[in-house]
């Protein structure tokens, strides 16, 4: 059997590692139209060592993603973090991120002094008397939710804060059930039991319910503390680059395929030789799209419908981070005049591992769905937002500090919007696809944009084909 596999990102090589593992006998090749395999994972070469440019960090609760990469030998290679709190820059000032929310999204006012006005802090503890929420089997727009139970400035200075380092994107432009299916889950549940639908009553029952999660592990594991996120010592490139390694495939970089085409037993690339029996395509929905024309043209409409948010990351390394905040990170409200950058990592301090380096690593974040321009700057317009913004959300000065690494990378189209009407659409092409049987997709757009939703897609895919 001889498969095809476009696109080598992490969703195309942990499909070609998977396929090998399922079928030693099955003959893989991974095509990659960029000089370079990872796709959205990048990890640079620092001279204080690599350095990731786009994601750092994986769902470290996402067990199935730790075994996966246990059982690629990487298991001793991750890292948990520092455990420092990170900071919310909203009406000019720093503030601790709120406690006791679902991504944000709070079940009372407590914690939110001086971050939203009084007027909004009543109108959230009253939001229980409320006329219930109207829910159906439909997906809405997470903002649209919130500023309808609780006002715009809970969307505009916390919500979305959060799931712009998520998606890129404004809450706004996000649909629950695609984003937070853990509310729209909860919300399904009170309304089977007939129980008033609020915001702030499905956020504390998601409160509850993960505290007696957490205490339950706890009477299990003495001392359990549960850990958010974990990292690779040496970047995502220790992923990618053992999954290239132990995928059996045969990797083309600098391989652009313009199209594909049904042949005699199988399909024709254009761009590769020889006739395929199954495609996997592991590429952005657009050019999916562009790909699947001519072999499932009833694929083309549905895939036209998933928009890509781009960003820009500055990466820093500082020769002293003297005057740094003792923090993992800050997120930007949305709604902060003045301020260009929606996102500081310190990775430094997040980090231990990066850390011990010395000196100071930080990450400066830029662009939502919707304001490209950011994106198109000039480097050098960038890298002086990075700094100016630091400087007055913090007061460290960057430029006094020493900086003596830059790297600016740009991810246009790097994240797919899952916006209200996303899950229909994939459920659309899903349908079309299970028809064709022997092609498939996988990636960021398919079900969910985080590493361990990548991963977990990707191995359905292959043992599919």
């Amino acid at each position: 059997m001889r498969i095809a596999i476009i696109g080598a990102g992490l969703a195309g090589l942990t499909a070609a590692y998977e396929i090998h593992k399922l079928n030693k006998d099955a003959e893989v090749e991974v095509f990659e139209a960029a000089d370079r395999i990872g796709g959205k994972l990048y990890t640079v070469p620092f001279a204080s060592g690599p350095t990731d440019m786009g994601a750092e960090a994986y769902l470290a609760f996402r067990q199935d993603a730790t075994d996966f990469f246990t059982e690629l030998g990487l298991g001793e290679h991750l890292n948990a973090p520092s455990g420092l709190p990170s900071l919310l820059y909203a009406g000019g000032a720093l503030h601790p991120m709120p406690a006791g929310t679902a991504m944000g999204i709070p079940g009372s006012s407590e914690g939110l002094e001086g971050l939203i006005s009084k007027e909004t802090l009543a109108r959230i503890d009253a939001e229980a008397d409320a006329e219930p929420i109207e829910w159906g089997e439909g997906d809405v727009s997470l903002g649209g939710l919130v500023r309808e139970r609780y006002g715009d400035d809970v969307v505009d200075r916390v919500v979305s804060a959060l799931q712009g380092g998520v998606y890129s994107a404004s809450s706004d432009d996000l649909g629950i059930r695609a984003t937070l299916p853990e509310l729209a889950r909860t919300l399904d549940a009170m309304k089977a039991e007939g129980e008033k639908l609020t915001l702030s009553g499905a956020v504390r029952r998601i409160l509850d319910q993960r505290a007696a999660r957490n205490a339950a592990r706890a009477e299990k594991v003495p001392g359990y503390k549960p850990q958010v996120f974990a990292a690779f010592t040496g970047g995502y490139a220790e992923l990618y680059e053992a999954l290239a390694e132990q995928s059996g495939a045969a990797i083309h970089i600098d391989a652009f395929i313009s199209g594909v085409s049904r042949a005699k037993g199988g399909y024709q690339l254009k761009g590769a030789d020889g006739v395929f029996d199954k495609v996997l395509f592991a590429t952005p929905a657009p050019t999916t799209a562009m790909l699947l024309k001519d072999i499932l043209p009833a694929a083309v409409a549905p895939l036209k419908t998933i928009k890509l948010a781009s960003s820009v990351v500055v990466g820093m390394k500082f020769d002293s981070g003297e005057g740094l905040p003792n923090n993992s990170g800050i997120l930007v409200a949305i709604d902060e005049p003045g301020v260009h950058a929606k996102a500081f990592t310190f990775s430094s301090k997040k980090w231990p591992h990066l850390g011990a380096r010395g000196g100071a690593l930080v990450r400066a974040s830029f662009g939502r769905f919707g304001d490209d321009a950011i994106t198109r700057a000039d480097e050098d317009d960038l890298v002086d937002y990075a700094l100016d913004d630091l400087q007055a959300i913090t007061g460290f000065d960057g430029r006094a500090a020493g900086l003596s690494e830059i790297y600016v990378q740009r991810w246009f189209g790097g994240l797919p919007v899952y916006g209200p009407q996303h899950l229909a659409a994939v459920s659309e092409i899903r349908s079309l696809l299970s028809d064709a049987q022997s092609v498939d997709v996988a990636g960021a757009w398919v079900d969910g944009v985080g590493v361990p939703a990548i991963i977990a897609d990707a191995r359905k895919a292959a043992a599919r084909l």
